[in-house]
């Protein structure tokens, strides 16, 4: 199974839909909040290109947001990226 990190705020409602999808899928996952952590969200920015939460990475790879998470489950591709074996 994958590795997935979800970079949340507290209210975000997209988050909120993000980490609803994921827990439908039965997936594990390491939510991290960075509502008070301006470093994080720098270190977000420049590796996502994005000022939005929430990012998802899977298997250390940046795959979007809820939008994103959305569409490719939608496309059947986000069960694919979530069977990958998790890196190491």
């Amino acid at each position: 199974m994958a590795k997935v990190v979800i970079y949340t705020r507290a209210m975000c409602p997209y988050c909120w839909r993000a980490t609803r999808l994921l827990d439908g899928k039965g997936v594990a996952y390491d939510q991290r909040d960075c509502t008070r952590d301006p470093k994080t969200r720098a270190w977000l920015v420049e590796t996502t290109g994005s000022t939005t939460v929430p990012q998802v990475f899977i298997n250390d790879r940046p795959v979007g947001g809820y939008d994103d998470i959305a569409a490719l489950d939608r496309r059947g591709e986000l069960d694919r990226l979530l069977a990958e074996p998790a890196p190491g």
